[in-house]
């Protein structure tokens, strides 16, 4: 394995041994990350019937909204 890094480090494919790391990590992160999301896209499909948004719901994400703002601002 210490041969197969060393080489591509070699053909120029990457400037240093830690690069290569920081690539594999970084394509290991984007790669759970899309897996995570095709998890949450199949559970929205799988939950069941869609209902339609009453004005209640829309006032409930506005004052979720409003209080992550509210927190933002208060940590600033």
């Amino acid at each position: 394995m210490r041969t197969y890094i060393e080489e591509q480090v070699a053909q120029g494919s990457y400037s240093s041994v830690s690069e290569y790391f920081r690539e594999l990590v970084r394509q290991d992160q984007k790669q759970r990350a899309k897996e995570r999301l095709e998890t949450m896209l199949l559970e929205g499909l799988n939950s069941g019937n869609a209902t339609e948004m009453t004005v209640e719901d829309w006032e409930d994400i506005r004052q979720t909204i409003r209080e992550r703002m509210n927190k933002h601002q208060d940590a600033i």
